[in-house]
């Protein structure tokens, strides 16, 4: 399981003025993950990552040993890792990512988000997994469920 804990110092504030007013955050979590799995979602239909860079395309190998039966799209051979996305959040915390695994047991988002010594990285849920930041259209999205929050309803 690789986990990454993202880093902004706005969404940790804001955060911080909720819990102030509540007491258990986890609806607040809840909403931020299915914000964040539209956002996700929607970066197979555009095919770019949360910067908005269209994903590379395939190399020429992959061309060849794509299966038949395959969707032919790049990231859904057979659409298992789209169908993995998914959050789970309590009253601290949320978790976004994918369940889809190889028959290594590798979980197969890893390698796109990172990228890897011959492939290209196709980012899906960090403008930088290294640093754990958010693309700022992101992090826009995850501060405006916060604010509904604040003011609509506690």
């Amino acid at each position: 399981m690789l986990t990454i804990k993202v880093e902004s110092k706005l969404v940790t504030d804001r955060l911080d003025m909720l819990l102030k007013r509540m007491a258990n955050l986890q609806p607040a979590m809840h909403d931020i993950g299915v914000a964040m799995e539209t956002r996700v979602s929607g970066r197979f239909e555009t095919r770019t990552d949360p910067l908005g860079k269209k994903w590379e395309g395939w190399k020429p190998s992959t061309k060849e040993s794509y299966p038949k039966d395959g969707r032919g799209l790049v990231l859904e051979r057979y659409g298992d890792m789209l169908a993995s996305l998914n959050s789970e959040s309590d009253s601290t915390s949320v978790r976004i990512g994918f369940g889809a695994v190889s028959s290594k047991g590798d979980v197969y988002a890893t390698y796109h988000e990172f990228g890897t010594k011959t492939m290209e990285r196709r980012g899906l849920l960090f403008a930088d997994p290294e640093a754990g930041t958010l693309a700022p259209d992101d992090e826009r999205a995850v501060l405006d469920v916060i604010d509904g929050f604040l003011t609509n309803g506690l």
